[in-house]
């Protein structure tokens, strides 16, 4: 494997895009913690992007740690499995944050769980020997992805072992592993790459030999000095170079990053494939590691629980199917000033509405904000004034996008390429008139009628 040597300069923002308020102070100092096992978990049946898994277990049924409780025949989908030991209960149906109502398969914790210490040495530590790796067959490595039920743990939860599938018609020449983390007050990647950086490395390297890409690169914005430089000490050989991006929103979007990273532009529409890159997070990295060098499936996950309105923000790993309320009782619960819950972040997360909904691959951070920071102006007319346009990264028209759906012409929606926006809410943070934007355009991408 050919790889890039190690680079030192700052590269440039890519264009438009926000700055703002970062919120990291309250858990940027937070250890990753391991959450009790919860006396129940809630594994819902479609956590991903792509077809939902039907459940592989009954109701009595007694599973362990790691077995598959959901699986599906499509290529496009990642099996579930058990975050604990315990007893399957009758399937039921959750809501996740993003309003999808889902088959869900309760099971009821019992006998000695793994936890503390513990679980997060045999999640994230231990020893990550990166030797032999170039003689593991890149279809072994994505077949183990997908027996892990592996998806993207930046948010998008597309699946893995997709990503990693060779196509000889589109080659891969670089693999971009991502760990900007510009979702304001989330931490949870920046304390993996502090405290946990050699399953990472290992991850971006069994990533690339999957792919057959010969360099490898992890991008990294300029807020997190700390990780950059324990990424850099922790490279060995010159295996992987580690680039430093200067911090704006959304500097995590794929395009954004590989715009920055590489000069490369991802055409509308399209894929980084298509230029020849692959991105994975720094979690999804390290969960890879584990998969194929360990064998073990994707149970748990690092969230930021944080905010002015949590009393102990906190890092913790948490058991995939947990119920929010129970990461919020760990931290100490909510504060008298607490006034909304955000399962996410602040520009692109969803209000919780309910504290028993579960956890997902996908969730990155829980934000309580206070009351005073979710007080809004209310709506008024758009004033034509082009912020929301001068700050999109695609160079989308998000009031006409918006006020389109709104209308329900969907005509005039795909004209201006309603479904390329990456619901970053750069335009709804930047308009004056306070016109929910981005909630308009998520509500248009559902409603549109399926050609």
């Amino acid at each position: 494997m050919t790889v890039a040597a190690e680079g030192t300069a700052k590269l440039p923002a890519f264009q438009r895009g926000v700055h703002p308020p970062q919120g990291k102070v309250f858990s940027a100092d937070m250890p990753i913690k391991s959450l009790p096992a919860p006396p129940q978990v809630f594994m819902a049946m479609l956590q991903h992007t792509g077809a939902p898994c039907e459940p592989t277990v009954k109701s009595k049924d007694e599973v362990a740690l790691g077995d598959v409780v959901g699986d599906c025949d499509a290529f496009v989908s990642a099996p579930v499995h058990a975050s604990i030991s315990g007893t399957a209960a009758m399937a039921s149906v959750a809501t996740l944050p993003n309003g999808r109502h889902v088959r869900t398969v309760p099971i009821k914790a019992n006998g000695e769980q793994r936890t503390g210490e513990a679980m997060i040495d045999d999640v994230l530590g231990g020893e990550w020997s990166t030797r032999g790796i170039d003689a593991i067959d890149p279809d072994q490595i994505v077949t183990a992805t997908r027996d892990a039920g592996l998806v993207g743990l930046g948010g998008a939860a597309f699946p893995t072992h997709v990503k990693l599938t060779r196509n000889e018609k589109t080659p891969i020449d670089t693999l971009l592993v991502n760990g900007c983390e510009c979702e304001p007050y989330l931490t949870a990647d920046y304390r993996l790459m502090l405290e946990y950086p050699a399953p990472v490395l290992a991850g971006a390297l069994l990533a690339a030999k999957a792919v057959g890409a010969r360099d490898v690169l992890i991008a990294v914005e300029d807020n997190k000095p700390m990780a950059i430089d324990t990424l850099r000490r922790a490279v060995r050989g010159g295996e992987v170079r580690i680039v430093e991006m200067k911090t704006k929103y959304p500097m995590g979007g794929e395009k954004q990053t590989i715009l920055s990273a590489l000069g490369r532009r991802v055409p509308t529409g399209g894929l980084p494939l298509d230029i020849g890159v692959v991105v994975v997070n720094v979690g999804t990295a390290a969960a890879l590691a584990r998969a194929v060098l360990r064998g073990k499936p994707l149970t748990h996950r690092v969230v930021t629980v944080t905010g002015p309105g949590i009393h102990q923000p906190k890092n913790l790993l948490v058991p995939i199917g947990t119920p929010y309320r129970a990461l919020i009782d760990f931290c100490d619960g909510l504060t008298e000033s607490a006034g909304r819950i955000i399962a996410g972040g602040p520009m692109m997360g969803f209000t919780l509405a309910n504290l028993d909904v579960p956890v997902t691959k996908g969730t990155s951070g829980v934000v309580v904000l206070t009351g005073r920071e979710v007080r809004q102006a209310g709506e008024t007319q758009c004033v034509r004034c082009g912020r929301c346009a001068d700050v999109c990264p695609l160079n989308l028209v998000a009031t006409k996008i918006a006020l389109a759906a709104r209308s329900k012409d969907w005509l005039l929606a795909k004209r201006y390429h309603m479904a390329a926006c990456m619901e970053c809410g750069c335009c709804a943070y930047a308009c004056p008139a306070k016109i929910p934007l981005v909630q308009l355009i998520r509500m248009g991408k559902v409603q549109m009628p399926r050609e």
